[in-house]
């Protein structure tokens, strides 16, 4: 339950970032839009490894990576 809060959570930040980088596209902003694109999606998709490897311990796998 909670890996999918996180995922939509994710996909609430990747649509933001997008809208945004739309919005703010002008002379020279578009690379800063794409960046901060990036690292959005980064961060969002480190969130969602860290929740999966936090139930992973939660129930003893012997494999915790995700």
């Amino acid at each position: 339950m909670k890996t999918l809060k996180l995922l939509d959570v994710l996909k609430m930040t990747v649509i933001a970032a997008f809208a945004c980088s739309v919005i703010a596209c002008g002379d020279g902003e578009a690379e800063d839009a794409g960046e901060a694109i990036d690292e959005a999606v980064t961060d969002a998709g480190n969130a969602v490894e860290d929740a999966c490897e936090d139930v992973k311990e939660g129930v003893d796998a012997e494999d915790d990576d995700c």
